[in-house]
């Protein structure tokens, strides 16, 4: 266990007690449940249709394809993952870590 001092301690109020503070924790806390959501509901519906309408997915994409609707809908799933955990990552480096430097400026 780590002993904090008398200055890490205040500093750690001063953050605490900054409203930028509680600014970015609800913002970042709001992005990625919305991120989240988003994923759920499309893995979601994937499995709703896997188990309710599975002739959907196994429709082929031409009459003389052997690659059904599924392969590239499941590939896209996995991309969408891909894709909201770099809007994720974007957002962080960026918009997140600016306020984060603020805080770490006003809490000196």
């Amino acid at each position: 266990m780590v002993k904090e001092s008398g200055d890490d301690s205040a500093q750690f109020k001063r953050i605490l007690s900054n409203p930028k503070y509680h600014e970015l924790v609800r913002k970042r806390r709001r992005f990625a449940w919305t991120l989240s959501i988003i994923m759920l509901v499309i893995y979601y519906a994937f499995i709703v249709v896997i188990a309710f309408k599975p002739a959907i997915l196994a429709t082929q994409i031409t009459s003389d394809s052997i690659i059904t609707i599924g392969i590239p809908i499941g590939v896209g799933i996995i991309l969408s993952a891909f894709i909201l955990t770099w809007i994720f990552v974007m957002r962080a480096n960026g918009a997140y870590d600016r306020l984060t430097s603020e805080i770490k400026e006003l809490s000196k």
